[in-house]
């Protein structure tokens, strides 16, 4: 559905601030991410990657072990065709459980609708959502 306000308006990438650059990088190209373009050196190193779909992770390095609160920032939720098999995936890459896969049904307008999810948490201790509609 388009935007009559803003025309052209839609979603581009979300960013995440790495707390070790070179496993992070390594642990999204092994869900399948793809670099597209990266710049900078050392703590400003900067790699973004193509999703699969058009949407885009943005990936800093120069991060840290200690909660920054700059921002709302919950999750990071993925669509894919497979939760379970997205959330195998991610853990032999090195993700650490938060949420197996469950179904939910939700309560929902105007139709009932469930949805099928599970969480893990990334190298920096991002949460990553797979999400299914079912």
């Amino acid at each position: 559905m388009a935007n009559d306000i803003i025309k052209g308006l839609g979603f581009h990438h979300i960013a995440l601030k790495a707390n070790d650059f070179e496993k992070s990088k390594e642990f999204y190209k092994a869900l399948g991410l793809k670099e597209i373009v990266g710049w900078g050196e050392g703590d400003g190193s900067v790699l973004m990657f193509d999703l699969g779909d058009g949407g885009r992770l943005e990936l800093f390095a120069g991060g840290s072990d200690e909660y920054q609160a700059e921002g709302k920032y919950m999750h990071f939720a993925m669509c894919c065709d497979d939760v379970d098999a997205a959330y195998e995936i991610a853990l032999k890459a090195g993700a650490t459980p938060f949420k197996e896969p469950k179904t939910v049904p939700l309560d929902s307008y105007p139709e009932k609708i469930a949805i099928r999810i599970a969480f893990v948490l990334g190298p920096s201790g991002e949460q990553l959502e797979f999400f299914k509609r079912v």
